[in-house]
C-alpha cells in the first residue's frame, strides 16, 4: 500500500501477529535505481515476496511506501494506534538524519526491525549514521530482499 492511510486498525486474522513494513524515500524506484547496490527486484516484487514470507512464518503483513516524510510519520502513528504488533522499517536516506521519524518510532510500543537492502556501514561515511539504530530490536543490513524475510522471522519469534 503506498501512502494510503486507512484510519482503521489492522484486522486481526485468525489471531496472527500484525506486522507493518514501512518503506521510505526512493524505495519505489527499486529495480531501476543502481541495481548493483540495491538489486533488480522491484518494490512490487519485494512486497509479493514479503506477503509470502509472512504467511510462511505465521504472521500477517501490510506494506506501505511513501516519498513524503510527513506521510511516513503518519504511517508510524497509524501503526501505533491501529493494533500493529511489530514494525519493519526501511526509511531510506531518512535513516541518517530524520529525528522526526525517530521521535515517531519512539512512540511505538512493540518491537521494530531496521532493514536496509545494502549495508550502509560499508558505504559512504554519511550513510553510516542511523538515528534509529538504538530503537531497533534488530538490524538487518546488506542482505538484499532476504533481509525482510529475516526481519519477519525475528518478529514472529518475538511474539
Amino acid at each position: 500500500m503506498r501512502a494510503e492511510l486507512t484510519g482503521r486498525p489492522c484486522r486481526r486474522l485468525r489471531g496472527l501477529m500484525q506486522i507493518v513494513i514501512l518503506n521510505g524515500v526512493n524505495l519505489n524506484m527499486l529495480g531501476k535505481r543502481d541495481p548493483a547496490v540495491y538489486g533488480s527486484t522491484t518494490l512490487s516484487q519485494l512486497e509479493t515476496l514479503i506477503y509470502g514470507w509472512a504467511s510462511d512464518v505465521g504472521v500477517t503483513a501490510r506494506c506501505w511506501q511513501t516519498n513524503s516524510e510527513g506521510t511516513y510519520i503518519d504511517m508510524i502513528h497509524e501503526a501505533f494506534t491501529g493494533g500493529v504488533d511489530g514494525l519493519i522499517v526501511n526509511p531510506g536516506a531518512w535513516t541518517h538524519y530524520s529525528y522526526a521519524i525517530r521521535d515517531a518510532l519512539e512512540l511505538f510500543p512493540g518491537p521494530l526491525v531496521e532493514v536496509h537492502l545494502s549495508n550502509p556501514e560499508e558505504r559512504e561515511d554519511w550513510r553510516r549514521v542511523s538515528v534509529i539504530a538504538d530503537l531497533a530490536a534488530e538490524r538487518v543490513l546488506g542482505h538484499g530482499p532476504e533481509g525482510y524475510r529475516e526481519a519477519l522471522t525475528f518478529l514472529a519469534g518475538s511474539s
